[in-house]
């Protein structure tokens, strides 16, 4: 189902249609914006949104997650689920920032991903929107589903799909085509009930449901 020949087409009506992607977590900093990552995983933004409204009062840095009980941190996580992992990660991140990293969120891909909980996913968003350092394209369950069904990919494995979709866009744009790919996978693409009646690309779509 190669439709890579349309790629161009698509990501023009796609950028018409979504002309400022933003991501939907709240966050003032990059060490918020890497802790509501990490949180995201399984997790909607919204529900991610009420927990950090919380959880940044009470622990509002690195240092402060670092010295964090950890029982405590996982109450204050629980509803977003895989709340035992994520907890973990996170005081143990927050630890390395302070040790390693001079309390400062690192802003190379190869120092984020040597953080508990931070793959290639999580530290694109953040060197993106945290640093402007666009070096990849972030690659979630939307950015999967969609890039498949519009026949831009092939590949189930991330990784794969991240090379494949660079391939195609401009770097400059990769950040953009993630968060465009996101918002339309929530927004129309659903898993469930794809919303193809509406879809701006339905007509160049090798997946779309009559």
């Amino acid at each position: 189902m190669d439709n890579t020949e349309n790629f161009d087409q698509i990501w023009s009506i796609l950028k018409n249609e979504y002309p400022d992607p933003q991501p939907e977590l709240d966050y003032t900093n990059e060490f918020e914006l890497l802790i509501a990552t990490i949180l995201s995983a399984q997790c909607t933004d919204a529900q991610v949104n009420r927990v950090t409204a919380e959880l940044f009062s009470k622990y509002p840095d690195a240092g402060s997650l670092a010295a964090a009980d950890i029982n405590d941190l996982e109450k204050e996580i629980y509803s977003t689920g895989f709340y035992r992992a994520k907890s973990k990660n996170i005081k143990r991140s927050s630890q390395l920032i302070i040790s390693d990293f001079e309390g400062k969120v690192p802003d190379s891909m190869e120092d984020l991903t040597s953080l508990p909980g931070v793959a290639r996913k999580t530290a694109n968003i953040v060197l993106a929107r945290g640093f402007g350092k666009v070096e990849g394209i972030a690659v979630d369950t939307h950015v999967k589903r969609v890039s498949g069904k519009l026949g831009l990919t092939e590949n189930t494995d991330p990784k794969k799909i991240e090379q494949d979709l660079m391939k195609l866009g401009d770097q400059a744009e990769w950040d953009d085509l993630s968060m465009t790919l996101i918002l339309h996978g929530r927004r129309v693409c659903d898993a469930k009930k794809p919303k193809c009646g509406i879809c701006v690309v339905a007509d160049l779509c090798p997946s779309r449901i009559e």
